[in-house]
């Protein structure tokens, strides 16, 4: 006989509905959150925050807060669309829907899961079936086209910082229909990546549209006596801040401009400057442009302002010229900006040029090794001489200097978004202070090879 004959009608793909009867909403909303420690339940209540993220040590228990989340956000939008995101397909089924389906019938949550063509969860609530979809980064465009009430993201740091950074802003233009619309993520931190730049740097921590809780291994009463034993016997100090803390910390093999201190190159005042040429570092990304401006004093380099995030070299130039007219300017790019564009026929260079500037730009780039240690040097030199100062409005600047890390390679890690100002940065040091180019810019200046 075959299966078929005895199988129920139906897609196969389909699994019947787990639990019965109507569900007494208060009930089971307040069951849960008794189940759950603070730092879970700080994360689970706020509904008012937009942007809401955790970020746990090993084992604090943001799996289970992001179960408990989808649940609260599910019954707060019944009959409208969630999603819940894992870092890749295979985590989906690995990790989410084992430990959402055993949340949902420790708590008798009737539900219906469907496994094709993409995986969904179909809560069966007193105000309308909800519908949760399970989507991966990987392929997080897979979201566009929906009108969604919230988005959960699990272990969100360990996607790479460009995908991340792609799909978070197109996640929240998705968030339009409901009655609580909200981004949740939850992740272990992995040194300097999304989750830094979403929740801890200055800037995110300047807007009120975003809240970060922190959770540590020892939140969870639930866990195995020796867990924490375990991996402070097995962890370096550092790893550990972020693996039982949840805190951010360097977890590569070392600070590039490990020769920054804010106490030595950080300046609260500014001298009159206004009959100074302004000297200015350009890194061209596409939506991402670059620029610190700067005034050479004699050997010593000071930055005053930068631009970030500019459009197009259009959009950078033009933010040059409102706030600095009528003053000479020297701009110092990268030198693949002369063959080839961000925004028109004209070369990123040629358009620098359109607007009166000066460049300063050598035929290529210097090795990144050789632009690193001019800028090192002139942060503090072997005669412990301190020739950069930077003045404080500078925040994305100070921030990535501190920031950068070497890859496991011994290559400046350029996927945690803090290469920009820092390259930038390089370029202008690179012709105006190194011994091969003194005196580029100036009629007077002797090149030496």
């Amino acid at each position: 006989m075959s299966i078929l004959a005895v199988a129920p009608a139906g897609n196969v793909l389909q699994q019947l509905n787990y639990g019965s009867g109507d569900v007494d909403m208060p009930d089971l909303l307040q069951r849960i959150r008794a189940d759950l420690h603070p730092g879970q339940l700080n994360f689970v209540d706020d509904t008012a925050t937009q942007i809401i993220g955790i970020s746990a040590g090993y084992g604090a228990g943001k799996t289970r807060a992001l179960c408990a989340k989808a649940v609260m956000l599910a019954a707060a939008n019944q009959g409208f669309i969630g999603a819940v995101m894992e870092p890749t397909g295979p985590l989906i089924r690995d990790i989410w829907q084992n430990d959402f389906e055993q949340f949902l019938e420790a708590y008798e949550i009737p539900y219906t899961f469907r496994a094709s063509p993409l995986p969904e969860y179909m809560l069966h609530l007193p105000g309308g079936d909800t519908k949760i979809l399970c989507r991966s980064f990987e392929n997080w465009s897979r979201i566009i086209g929906l009108n969604l009430a919230w988005v959960l993201a699990d272990e969100i740091d360990t996607v790479t910082p460009s995908i991340a950074n792609k799909a978070f802003p197109k996640i929240l233009g998705r968030l339009r229909s409901g009655n609580v619309r909200q981004f949740g993520a939850a992740s272990t931190p992995e040194g300097f990546r999304w989750m830094w730049n979403t929740f801890g740097s200055e800037d995110a921590k300047s807007r009120t549209d975003r809240h970060l809780i922190k959770m540590r291994s020892s939140d969870n009463p639930h866990l195995p006596a020796d867990f924490i034993e375990r991996l402070e016997a097995n962890y370096d100090p550092n790893l550990l801040k972020a693996y039982l803390d949840g805190e951010f910390v360097n977890l590569t093999t070392g600070t590039v401009y490990d020769r920054f201190d804010r106490a030595k190159h950080v300046v609260s005042e500014l001298p009159d400057l206004d009959r100074e040429p302004l000297r200015i570092g350009v890194d061209f990304n596409v939506a991402n442009m670059s620029a610190i401006i700067g005034v050479r004093l004699g050997d010593k380099l000071l930055v005053i302002d930068e631009i970030s995030g500019a459009h197009d070299t259009d959009a950078l130039a033009q933010e040059i010229q409102a706030r600095y007219p009528q003053r000479r300017i020297y701009v110092y790019p990268d030198a693949s900006g002369g063959n080839r564009s961000t925004n028109a026929a004209q070369t990123d260079i040629q358009i620098l040029e359109s607007y009166g500037m000066s460049n300063q730009s050598p035929r290529a780039n210097p090795p990144v090794r050789d632009r690193v240690a001019a800028v090192q040097a002139l942060l503090e030199n072997g005669k412990s001489q301190v020739r950069l100062s930077i003045h404080q409005g500078c925040k994305r600047l100070i921030e990535c200097l501190e920031l950068q890390c070497y890859t496991d390679k011994g290559e400046p890690d350029k996927d945690a978004g803090h290469d920009h100002m820092n390259d930038a940065l390089g370029y202008l040091v690179w012709r105006e202070f190194n011994p091969l180019h003194a005196g580029a810019g100036r009629s007077t200046g002797i090149r030496l090879y």
